[in-house]
């Protein structure tokens, strides 16, 4: 398989809300890339323990899939002071120390006025030392091929932004769908760090969510079910060896695999 090259990085410090560009990043082994879904806002109660942290399924928190309107708003965290700024209509809505419990409880308030109407019981924001609020149990990251979300794009007759797909690694290089046959290989991501390609990724109603605009706008599953036959767009990779990564690195597959 020709060798991909990185487009961009991301990571999602909240899961369901907005995504934040990265020049680089550290892989380590085992681990998802540094603060990637560090938080989640739970909906109702979910039976989280963050002394004893473990995954549960999306569904107990706010996200894309159900609450579409979490895309309308612009947010950003910094990290030093471990606050969280949430923007709507282009003002400031809440900012607040999510390591304080007076700034979470601000920032719950906010989402409790946001998402009334979708809210099983009061929200709150949930964080464990070392746990990623990912969609599988297992860390992961995941890659995007922006050849097969272009693919997609002619399936669907229109431009589909690749961040619908709210991968953390996006690449360049590969044919389309090409990804989707390194499952169980293993590659080399930029000078040293080392990934096996473990699952494919099942999209799901999220997906149908155009960024920013906050609307469901395409059935992205039902598009590729009609024409591939199946809902996988992209893949999720154990980091077996760890490494810098940053934009314009090699993907390949790893000597010997």
């Amino acid at each position: 398989m020709t060798p991909a090259t990185i487009d961009a990085i991301y990571r999602y410090p909240v899961k369901g809300l907005s995504p934040e560009r990265l020049p680089m990043a550290v892989l380590g082994v085992g681990d998802t890339i540094a603060g990637d879904r560090r938080f989640a806002i739970e909906n109702g109660p979910s039976g989280f323990a963050a002394a004893a942290p473990a995954y549960l399924p999306k569904q107990r928190f706010l996200m894309l899939m159900k609450n579409e309107r979490l895309a309308r708003l612009d947010t950003r965290f910094d990290d030093a002071a471990c606050r969280l700024a949430v923007r709507e209509n282009g003002a400031e809505a809440v900012c607040g120390n999510l390591g304080s419990a007076a700034g979470r409880a601000s920032i719950e308030a906010f989402f409790a006025r946001y998402c009334a109407d979708e809210l099983r019981g009061p929200p709150k924001i949930l964080e464990a030392p070392g746990h990623s609020f990912s969609d599988v149990a297992r860390k992961v990251v995941s890659i995007i091929n922006l050849a097969s979300v272009a693919a997609l794009a002619g399936m669907v007759g229109r431009p589909v932004h690749p961040l619908r797909f709210r991968g953390n690694v996006y690449v360049r290089g590969w044919p389309a769908w090409g990804e989707l046959d390194l499952v169980g290989r293993e590659v080399a991501i930029g000078c040293a760090a080392r990934a096996k390609i473990v699952k494919r990724i099942v999209r799901c109603a999220a997906t149908n969510v155009e960024p920013g605009a906050g609307i469901r706008d395409m059935n992205i599953p039902q598009t590729l079910m009609q024409h591939l036959g199946h809902a996988d767009c992209g893949i999720y990779a154990e980091i077996t060896a760890a490494g810098d990564i940053a934009p314009g690195d090699a993907v390949t597959l790893a000597p010997g695999r």
